[in-house]
């Protein structure tokens, strides 16, 4: 797919650097002078910016006393400026409180000694408001502190680990394990047969959400088995020729959303309950209705996700 790489999170322009991570000597340099992107619990300082959103950058001198202890991961350059991510999760608000009540949590989170207009706030809900870069920088920050946060133990002994390579390592002192963050593919499949695309309701979601199929795959096995044994499980489609089309990181937690395209052989839905409220065939012609928003009862998928994106282009007939 000639543009895949325009999918959000898959800028690629991010210079990790890596060189530098067992350098503590130039990261302190880097430090004094980079740029500093606070994380509070998963959500992401930002700023308004027009009819989007920037990340909101802090520096040593702009550093909230509260989070100068915060634990750090240098992220890399981009145009030469030094980015690191800081965990400041132990930050307690004193009101705007996350709002668990809503599938997407929409809520600010904004510190007294920080502009009135900078907040932490969810990355689903402000990821199609960022620029092709930024969002790039956000769903590194997010993932790599994400793993920090529940790999702080030794898979191999059960010892307390520490933070190493400027953190994209964990070492254990008891047994010598070292750990590196992990990846894992989940493939998200657009399903199609003549002019319809197959599309399904996660269990829990809003009666009106609707999106691609989507699942991990598992030890041994390619994206084509992948693509077909979830559609299969999940819906009772068969599936014939499957190919590649597209890849997302995405950092919930840390997954990369590998999109591919697959003919079916099938068009009989048997839901597995366990996995799906709800699957349905939709034509070209409805799904044009549901991007353009004339389908009071079907929204299309969040923009921003790989799944809004593969619709999209195949309503443009632009997946070559």
């Amino acid at each position: 797919m000639k543009i895949a790489e325009q999918v959000t999170f898959a800028a690629g322009n991010l210079n990790r650097d890596a060189e530098s991570r067992g350098n503590p000597e130039k990261l302190a340099a880097l430090a004094q002078t980079g740029h500093l992107l606070p994380l509070w619990r998963g959500k992401i300082l930002l700023k308004p910016e027009g009819d989007g959103w920037d990340l909101a950058y802090l520096t040593q001198a702009t550093l909230p006393a509260d989070f100068e202890a915060a634990p750090r991961v240098y992220l890399g350059l981009q145009n030469d400026v030094p980015l690191f991510a800081l965990d400041v999760s132990r930050w307690e608000p004193e009101d705007d409180l996350p709002d668990a009540t809503q599938f997407v949590d929409r809520s600010i989170q904004r510190h007294p000694d920080l502009p009135a207009d900078f907040g932490f706030a969810e990355l689903r809900a402000t990821m199609a408001g960022l620029t092709p870069d930024e969002a790039e920088v956000a769903a590194t920050a997010r993932s790599i502190l994400e793993w920090h946060r529940i790999h702080g133990f030794c898979a191999n002994c059960g010892a307390k680990t520490h933070v190493a390579m400027a953190g994209w390592q964990r070492d254990c002192g008891d047994c010598g394990r070292s750990h590196f963050p992990r990846t894992d593919p989940v493939v998200i499949m657009l399903i199609t047969h003549g002019n319809s695309v197959l599309v399904g309701r996660g269990i829990g979601w809003p009666e009106d959400m609707y999106s691609l199929l989507a699942g991990f795959v598992e030890p041994g096995e390619t994206i084509e088995a992948a693509t077909r044994r979830e559609v299969y499980e999940e819906s009772g489609v068969r599936v014939g020729p499957v190919g590649y089309l597209a890849s997302q990181p995405w950092p919930y937690p840390s997954s990369l959303m590998v999109g591919t395209w697959g003919h079916a052989t099938t068009t009989e839905i048997k839901l597995d309950p366990a996995e799906l409220a709800d699957a349905l065939w939709i034509t070209r012609e409805d799904m044009l209705d549901i991007f353009a928003g004339r389908n009071p009862e079907i929204k299309p998928a969040r923009k921003g996700a790989i799944a809004h994106f593969l619709m999209q282009n195949w309503l443009a007939d632009r997946l070559d």
